[in-house]
């Protein structure tokens, strides 16, 4: 399995049941930043790039990796 948080290619491993990021092999912490823009995440965890964005329960900017998205809140 692979991922691709903040634009930053991780696989799992599974003899060891963790994360890591797949250029250097260390183990995946989340602190890393955005590899498109080269902002951490806020102190809340959101992408700097995106900061809060009103009626919105999930968001990313794609990181250059994927396609970005927003989940809007039930009824918005």
């Amino acid at each position: 399995m692979y991922s691709y948080p903040r634009g930053w290619e991780i696989a799992w491993n599974e003899k060891k049941e963790k994360w890591f990021y797949v250029d250097n092999g260390k183990p995946f912490d989340d602190n890393r930043v955005c590899k498109r823009c080269g902002e951490p995440a806020t102190k809340k965890g959101y992408d700097a790039c995106l900061g809060v964005i009103p009626g919105v329960i999930n968001a990313c900017c794609g990181h250059g990796k994927v396609k970005p998205f927003i989940v809007y809140k039930k009824g918005i």
